[in-house]
């Protein structure tokens, strides 16, 4: 297939804000496309070339891509920055300069394909060593040079992971139901155990979604919790009597065990194995399997006094590469296991909740701060739920975990089956989507953010923060942490103020929420303050409108 005719539905798509009208695009062109095709097709139209679990990266920053526009149209470097400046889109940009350059001046175009397009950005991820940037500014020029100019504008957008067509998850998994006539429940749960559309859209098409399993050593969506206000409305949820588990204050992490062969992947499925070596033997010692998957809670605690400390004080750890073995020695950390989904290669699917936790049982070896199970009781009784609540807010714990005993896990689910209670309104988990350039002491720095919630595909603004930002890096989240972060999403700029693509999420507490004209959700937080980043969190799993709308009517 031609690349242009992809590129026909990226515009179709950009002119649509209809869920429908979007889902019956894409279905389009997933019932055109030859079968060597549908994955490529699938990963393009999320602006990416690997499936979502798969954490490699196409990789070129925005300084790269001005040379590559340079190199093609003739324009020096400054001079495509300038028009950057001005238009406030790379691929607009390049487009409006492929298009002023005579053609007599450009190398002879060829048509682009599918798999062209695709090939050379899988090149662009791959490529290490010496001569690996001009390399890349090789690949994407030659695409560039051989595309018309709106070509070119998604090549670029692609190039850059920013591809501004409006395809979430759940458009592209209507699509694919739509496409090949299959239900769009199975769709979700293939996608939920397989994370990667493109395998999920090919097994559709053949009719093969069938009872999927967890594979050891593959990352998927973990099961979630719904909120609930008070003990009584968790028994109502769940019914009685109900298991409950102490709520950690950690980052969720799978344990993949294969014999030997240890994997740790978070919540967002990043394999975080390298940035824990200590924890790696302890698994192999204490889990009585050869085989299996553990869903776990990974909490830091100050190693002089044996107290647990906030997630803020171990997220650092996730994204460490460098000085591992110190940060791990000053941030230790005890993993809470609460839950087995394959036990010597058998997936667990069928399993009722109290027999999976009996299993545990019998399964882990703990050692206390090194491995353990969660805290549990298994009660009917409201006055002793509370009071293990009270136990746990009191170890400095979030919480209460209730869960459902004849429940089974679902994978990507908010389902009936948990319910998590906490202590005090409920923090939201926002996206950073604007900010200004500061002044004075913060000069250089980015300041005053703009918190975004989301609606649909689209992320609305909800507040201003500042407030709970260190002026230092010592400890919690600081301008220039922010800044650093920030800077390479900036992809607006007028004066002082910048729009930011969303990726960087926040947790946010706050005194209440008002009503309010200024913002375009309608709402703002009042006195918003940060509470740490969520770097182990999707950006498919902030807030969105109706949780803030229900929280205003709530609280």
């Amino acid at each position: 297939m031609e690349y242009k005719k992809l590129v026909e539905v990226y515009e179709k798509l950009e002119k649509t804000t209809k869920r429908l009208e979007k889902r019956d695009i894409i279905a389009g062109i997933l019932g055109e496309c030859k079968e060597d095709e549908l994955d490529k097709i699938i990963y393009l139209l999320q602006g990416r070339v690997f499936p979502q679990f798969d954490e490699r990266k196409i990789g070129m920053s925005s300084r790269l891509i001005l040379k590559v526009i340079s190199k093609v149209s003739g324009e020096t470097v400054n001079g495509v920055e300038r028009q950057w400046k001005k238009i406030g889109d790379l691929g607009e940009v390049t487009s409006f300069l492929v298009q002023k350059k005579k053609q007599s001046t450009l190398r002879s175009s060829s048509k682009l394909t599918i798999h062209k397009v695709f090939d050379n950005l899988l090149k662009i991820s791959e490529l290490e060593g010496e001569g690996t940037v001009n390399k890349k500014i090789d690949l994407v020029s030659e695409l560039i040079a051989n595309a018309s100019p709106v070509e070119a504008k998604f090549i670029v957008r692609t190039v850059l992971e920013d591809l501004r067509i409006g395809v979430a998850e759940g458009v592209l998994r209507d699509a694919i139901a739509l496409a090949y006539n299959v239900d769009v429940k199975a769709v979700e749960k293939a996608f939920n155990v397989l994370v990667d559309y493109g395998e999920v859209a090919g097994r559709a098409k053949e009719k093969k979604l069938g009872e999927l399993e967890l594979v050891i050593g593959r990352p998927f969506k973990v099961m979630l919790a719904i909120k609930v206000n008070n003990i009584e409305e968790a028994f109502d949820e769940v019914g009685k009597p109900a298991l409950w588990e102490f709520k950690m204050d950690g980052f969720r992490v799978t344990i993949h065990k294969n014999n030997d062969e240890i994997k740790l992947f978070t919540r967002k499925m990043e394999d975080v194995t390298k940035q824990f070596p200590e924890v790696i033997d302890l698994i192999k010692e204490n889990v009585k399997a050869k085989k299996g998957i553990l869903d776990s809670e990974f909490v830091g605690y100050d190693k002089k006094i044996g107290k647990y400390l906030p997630f803020q004080n171990i997220s650092q750890r996730i994204k460490r590469k460098y000085d591992i073995e110190s940060i791990a020695k000053k941030f230790p950390v005890e993993i809470n296991v609460f839950d087995i989904l394959n036990y010597e290669g058998k997936y667990l699917k069928n399993e009722k909740q109290l027999e999976r936790r009996k299993l545990l049982e019998k399964t882990i070896k703990e050692k206390d701060k090194k491995i353990v199970l969660t805290k549990k009781l298994i009660t009917d009784d409201v006055s002793k739920a509370k009071e293990f609540f009270e136990e746990s807010l009191k170890a400095g714990n979030e919480g209460l975990i209730a869960k459902k005993i004849d429940a089974i896990y679902q994978p990507g689910r908010r389902v009936e089956g948990w319910v998590k209670l906490k202590s005090v309104m409920e923090n939201l988990d926002l996206a950073i989507i604007g900010a200004e350039w500061g002044t004075g002491k913060r000069a250089g720095f980015l300041s005053s953010f703009v918190l975004g919630c989301k609606k649909g595909n689209e992320f609305l603004e909800c507040g201003m923060i500042g407030t709970g930002i260190k002026e230092k890096s010592k400890e919690g989240v600081s301008f220039k942490q922010l800044t650093k972060l920030l800077k390479p999403l900036i992809n607006k700029e007028e004066g002082r103020k910048v729009k930011i693509k969303p990726k960087i999420i926040i947790e946010v507490r706050y005194e209440e929420i008002q009503k309010s004209p200024t913002y375009n959700s309608g709402y703002a937080l009042r006195f918003p303050r940060v509470i740490r980043l969520r770097n182990d969190k999707p950006i498919g799993e902030i807030a969105d409108l109706k949780q803030i709308e229900k929280l205003y009517k709530g609280q």
